[in-house]
């Protein structure tokens, strides 16, 4: 099939490297606009418009998929499917009609459930067992499509939202291939999906990536390995903010009153509103990511100190 690949972020790349190498024609690609980025704040390329410049891909770059001057460039393009990972912008029904089968989604979650913007994030902060990704037709209506195909995948103690997702990206890939194949040569078909087990997903903002020691060890574990590595855990230590790394429940370690420290030789434990936690890196403010016992040597820590404070 001709078709048109829409994505932005990192996350996007393995699937775009797959629909080239396949038997399928990437005529375009579709990508947010360049973004301010680094201290400069120059306007720097997303990845994936670098990536298909390095492949000669022509690169779209609408303000807003709903543009006129955009829609027409996609006709005259006049794609079989365009597939999406990750793109970051909706989608009008004007552009939805263009392609003969369709936008075709890779999300990251067994829909229905975590539909919306951080499903991998929401999942690990949940407590899942198992994740995946699934393939479905884009409709106006939030990640509510039809869909084609699904893949699962096993969530380990001590994945974070940045492996797992790495994880997901590398096997959706071929799941979006296959789901072109299928359509192409029509033996998928896409199913409605349930209405029963929908949960939503929507973006984690820095303010619920705060730690909030009250909470038991699995769930202060959870939370900042959802939030690893964006938009990052943090905590407060002497009134300034502090980045926190992923932790290990230490049901061994003698209890401590929620958001205390233990320092010892090589480890630095905090407690919770169950079992203590011990840290892993953190990053002070204005400093760079450390081992928490290279921190605690640093600083000074008295009995009874406490993080959150």
């Amino acid at each position: 099939m001709k078709v048109v690949f829409a994505g932005t972020p990192e996350v996007a790349l393995p699937s775009l490297d797959a629909i080239v190498a396949s038997k399928h024609e990437v005529v375009a690609v579709v990508t947010r606009p360049d973004a301010p980025s680094g201290r400069g704040r120059k306007l720097v390329a997303s990845p994936v418009a670098q990536r298909a410049e390095e492949l000669g891909i022509p690169v779209l770059k609408p303000e807003h998929p709903r543009d006129p001057e955009f829609q027409a460039e996609l006709k005259a393009l006049e794609p079989d499917c365009c597939p999406v990972v990750a793109y970051g912008a909706l989608l009008p029904q004007s552009a939805l009609d263009i392609p003969v089968h369709g936008w075709v989604n890779l999300h990251f979650s067994v829909l229905p459930h975590w539909r919306g913007a951080a499903p991998v994030q929401h999942s690990i902060w949940a407590g899942d067992e198992v994740t995946g990704a699934t393939t479905f037709r884009i409709v106006p209506a939030l990640d509510a499509g039809p869909t084609y195909g699904v893949m699962t995948q096993l969530i380990h103690d001590d994945d974070t939202a940045g492996t797992l997702l790495a994880k997901l990206a590398e096997g959706g890939a071929g799941l979006l291939v296959a789901t072109l194949d299928g359509i192409e040569d029509g033996s998928l078909e896409a199913r409605p999906q349930s209405s029963e087990g929908v949960s939503i997903a929507p973006k984690i903002l820095v303010e619920h990536a705060r730690v909030d020691w009250e909470d038991p060890a699995l769930g202060v574990d959870r939370r900042i390995r959802a939030c690893t590595p964006g938009p990052g855990a943090w905590t407060t230590f002497g009134g300034e903010r502090m980045k926190v790394g992923p932790v290990r429940v230490d049901a061994t370690h003698p209890r401590l009153a929620p958001g205390e420290l233990a320092v010892s030789k090589n480890a630095v434990h905090v407690g919770t509103g169950s079992d203590p936690v011990r840290l892993g890196e953190v990053k002070p403010f204005g400093k760079k990511q450390m081992a928490a016992a290279d921190w605690a040597r640093g600083v000074q820590i008295l009995p009874g100190t406490v993080l959150g404070d």
